[in-house]
């Protein structure tokens, strides 16, 4: 085995342990493209083929060939979280974890995650509209986190105090 495969097999396996997944377009809603018609990286029209194409070119048909273009709509929501949802809604609530197509969303108190609820239907179209449609399917708004009421060895069975925490 060369040094270039085993290279990709230890990345592979190591997006594998991050729990990160190859997402195939036929699962995104995208028509697959055949080997045969796929455009080669060389471009024909200058000298044959021989001609190297610029590295933008490369790097996004490269993504969109291997299925790559989910994870990194992922990426960008968390990264630009700020610009899709709007300053005001970013100061409160922030994006905690991505299973799949659900984005899972911490808010610091509970009116906040209602008022998310309420616009998780029109932050989704945005996300459509943004990133590419399929990347984002739901939005699990989850409401501050709650003190644990455990301590010691030994405690009672039950919900422990009955104040609302989210």
């Amino acid at each position: 085995m060369d040094a270039a495969q085993a290279a990709l097999n230890r990345m592979r396996e190591i997006a594998k342990s991050r729990g990160e997944l190859r997402i195939p377009r036929s699962r995104l809603g995208e028509k697959s493209v055949p080997k045969a018609k796929r455009k080669p990286f060389l471009d024909a029209k200058y000298g044959g083929g021989r001609d190297p194409q610029g590295l933008g070119n490369v790097v996004s048909r490269l993504v969109s060939d291997r299925g790559w273009s989910s994870p990194l709509a992922v990426g960008s929501v968390m990264s630009q979280w700020d610009t899709l949802v709007g300053p005001e809604i970013a100061a409160h609530c922030q994006p905690e974890s991505f299973e799949v197509t659900t984005l899972h969303v911490r808010c610091d108190s509970t009116s906040w995650a209602t008022q998310l609820r309420l616009l998780s239907s029109s932050l989704l179209a945005k996300f459509d509209a943004d990133l590419g449609r399929g990347v984002v399917t739901a939005i699990l708004v989850l409401g501050p986190a709650a003190p644990s009421w455990r301590k010691g060895f030994r405690n009672v069975k039950g919900r422990g105090p009955r104040d609302t925490y989210g």
